[in-house]
Parts: C-alpha cells; sequence; structure tokens
C-alpha cells in the first residue's frame, strides 16, 4: 500500500518536456513508492524519531516528493513532519548562460529551520550543482543543526563533493542519458525513465 498522498497538484512546474519513444522504464509506480516509503523509514532511524525534522523539497519535483516523504513518516510516527519549498533559483551557476528561469518562492514552515535536521529533497543528484545552490539558498534562511539529502535517483557522474544520505535507486548512466523523473501531481504518472546514449 503507496504512502498515503497529502500534496495537492503542483501547478508550478514548467517542465512537462515529452520523454522520448526510445526511453525505457527503470522505475515503476510501485518501485518509487517503495523506495520512498524505505526513505522514510531510514529518515527516522537515523533521526531517532521524527522530533526537530524538517523537510524541504527543491521544485519543482522534489516538492511533491517531500510532502509524499512527509506522509510516510507520520504514517509511521502519528505526527507530522513540517514540510516546504527551497528556490534555488537566483543561487544557480548557470544563471549567466541559462538566465531565463520558472522563479519558485521557498515556503519555509513557520516553525523554521533554526536548530532542526533538514532533509533536502530531490528527483534527481546527477553533477551536485543544484545541491550546491539549495545550500547556499539554506543559508540565508536560518542555521540548521544538520542538512541531509534525499533523492529519488542519484545517477552518478558528480562535480562536486556531495553524496546524498538517502537513495531511492543509484542507477549508474553515461553522461550521454538522460533520466526522465515523472510523478503524479504533476505529470498525471508516476514513473523513472532513461534515454539517449547507447542501446542496451
Amino acid at each position: 500500500m503507496p504512502c498515503p498522498d497529502l500534496s495537492a497538484p503542483d501547478q508550478s512546474s514548467t517542465d512537462r518536456s515529452s520523454i522520448p519513444e526510445d526511453a525505457r522504464d527503470v522505475m515503476s509506480e510501485g518501485d518509487i513508492s517503495r523506495a520512498l516509503r524505505r526513505i522514510g523509514h531510514e529518515i527516522l532511524e537515523r533521526n531517532k524519531g521524527s522530533e526537530g525534522l524538517v523537510l524541504l523539497g527543491i521544485p519543482s519535483r522534489g516538492v511533491p516528493l517531500a510532502r509524499r516523504l512527509a506522509a510516510c513518516i507520520e504514517e509511521v510516527e502519528g505526527a507530522a513532519v513540517p514540510v516546504g519549498e527551497l528556490d534555488i533559483t537566483l543561487h544557480r551557476d548557470d544563471l549567466r548562460r541559462n538566465p531565463v528561469r520558472t522563479a519558485h518562492r521557498s515556503r519555509i514552515p513557520a516553525g523554521g529551520i533554526d536548530d532542526q535536521v533538514v532533509v533536502l529533497v530531490d528527483d534527481v543528484l546527477y553533477s551536485g550543482r543544484t545541491i550546491r545552490a539549495a545550500l547556499d539558498a539554506l543559508s540565508e534562511l536560518g542555521r540548521p543543526r544538520a542538512v541531509r539529502l534525499a533523492v529519488l535517483v542519484d545517477r552518478g557522474h558528480r562535480e562536486l563533493p556531495i553524496r546524498a544520505d538517502h537513495v531511492g535507486k543509484n542507477l549508474p548512466t553515461s553522461s550521454a542519458e538522460r533520466v526522465h523523473v515523472r510523478v503524479a501531481e504533476v505529470d498525471g504518472l508516476d514513473v523513472v525513465r532513461i534515454s539517449g546514449g547507447d542501446a542496451r
């Protein structure tokens, strides 16, 4: 049984690009649900419960994933975990090359993040530059006791010394391949697909 989905559809996403026909499925709806449930348990185990936890999703698909993780944790603990979203647009290091980006508003839970354990949630970990930008954005909002990272997919190819604490699936890829994460709240379905690269 999947964790309950307590989120409304995220209408802020503009990344609705079509997936190439040659793409192959690497995670189904069930796989995603099981991965999030496992990550939720890992977060609770490492934190020794839900006390002091704050989940911050990175737009766009990290936000519904964070909400689902919070629902999984609440299902186990019986207590709600604060969830928010962290805009990283102005902290990206490629703004000069790609200046036109959809800005999202950071929504930090009312209790703030000072002295809390913040878990950043994203769909795919690749070069690490998105997470570096997220850490910069977070530093302007408060001083957490600790910051951890949960991602649905880690595809490798890191360019910065950043590692995820919680990973749904390690997916070795070539740099020529693309990973497509789709979630029901944004795209109407849950699936992870990969395209490009050499046929296998």
